[in-house]
């Protein structure tokens, strides 16, 4: 990575930054894996390397929920290395010539999320029904992204969600959404129907969709933000591990990035693994696990409730108030400071 000269960012912009030094350190921390590997010894640790280069180094049965966000099918760099877009068929037999390499690594009860877009979207199903049972499609909004003066704006990606049997985790309670009450709908004795009455601030515990509107893409203004492109936000990947796996379990993402999977796994207790070709990447990985140990919140996830997106919840003298996501962030590095 070309470190260069940088601008000093701007007072309010929380973007995770490496320097030269801090790299250096970090590195020590990847490991290499250059023959075959127990689940012990790829625990808890990032892999620097290719996918196709480690993957039958693997153990076998060792996963319990596997997260999957490959490069879509079009032009991108990353860092030092660029994906180019293929025909369709082409992408399909990229996505088969790693996937189908993963299956032996999965426990019989396994989960399996793959990531896409929308030109992506029915190469990965294509792929996946081979090889797993297809429970649903979720999608979500990413709000992020230019518009088009000759097409609909691109504001949405795909998850397919995956098992290998019909006997699988889902832990439904974990991953309830508590939104604001719009109308709210009284009982003919005066109490709240299906919603808790706070004051000015009424909310409703609701169960999940495969819609996903609450989401916010890492932008300046929040801590995970690293310089990946695509990176995923860490309330995404909560709502995945939260749903899919238990305390204990181990999460594995081939196509690691900055560390999102990993990172948000070991905030709630998981087990973890993943593999990244970019070093520059790993270790923006490893900087956010170190700092995990200290700050385990997820923005948008509090007291084992997701909260609708620029909604969240502050406690202030026995009051709730509502804030914009990323206020509530600079108010909890505030009190943390004076304290």
């Amino acid at each position: 990575m070309n470190f260069g000269t940088k601008k000093k960012p701007a007072p309010l912009n929380r973007t995770l930054i490496l320097s030269p030094g801090e790299t250096a350190k970090l590195k020590t921390k990847l490991l290499s894996i250059k023959k075959n590997a127990t689940a012990g010894d790829i625990k808890n640790k990032i892999i620097n390397g290719n996918i196709f280069e480690i993957v039958d180094f693997l153990p076998n049965n060792f996963i319990d929920l596997l997260f999957i966000d490959p490069p879509y099918n079009l032009h991108k760099k990353f860092n030092l290395t660029r994906f180019k877009e293929m025909n369709d068929t082409e992408y399909e037999e990229w996505i088969d010539s790693w996937l189908s390499k993963m299956v032996r690594l999965l426990k019989a009860n396994a989960s399996i999320y793959i990531c896409s877009d929308w030109k992506s979207s029915n190469a990965v199903y294509n792929v996946a029904k081979k090889y797993f049972k297809i429970q649903n499609r979720i999608t979500w909004e990413r709000e992020k992204g230019r518009g088009s003066k000759s097409n609909w704006k691109n504001c949405t990606e795909d998850i397919w969600f995956c098992t290998i049997s019909d006997k699988y985790t889902f832990n439904i309670e974990d991953i309830k959404i508590k939104r604001k009450v719009i109308a709210p709908y009284r009982t003919k004795d005066g109490k709240p129907k299906d919603w808790e009455e706070n004051g000015k601030n009424n909310f409703r515990i609701t169960h999940p969709s495969n819609i996903w509107t609450d989401i916010t893409v890492p932008f300046w203004s929040m801590p995970e933000n690293t310089e990946h492109p695509t990176q995923k936000p860490e309330k995404l990947l909560a709502k995945i591990i939260l749903a899919s796996s238990n305390k204990g379990d181990f999460i594995f993402d081939p196509f690691a990035g900055s560390g999102t999977t990993l990172v948000t796994a070991k905030k709630l207790g998981r087990n973890f693994s993943g593999i990244e070709i970019d070093e520059y990447y790993c270790c923006f990985a490893a900087k956010r696990l170190e700092l995990a140990d200290k700050d385990k919140n997820i923005q948008g996830y509090s007291d084992g409730i997701f909260w609708e997106r620029n909604t969240f919840q502050s406690i202030k003298g026995g009051q709730i108030s509502q804030l914009k996501a990323d206020q509530l962030w600079l108010i909890k590095s505030n009190l943390k400071s004076q304290n």
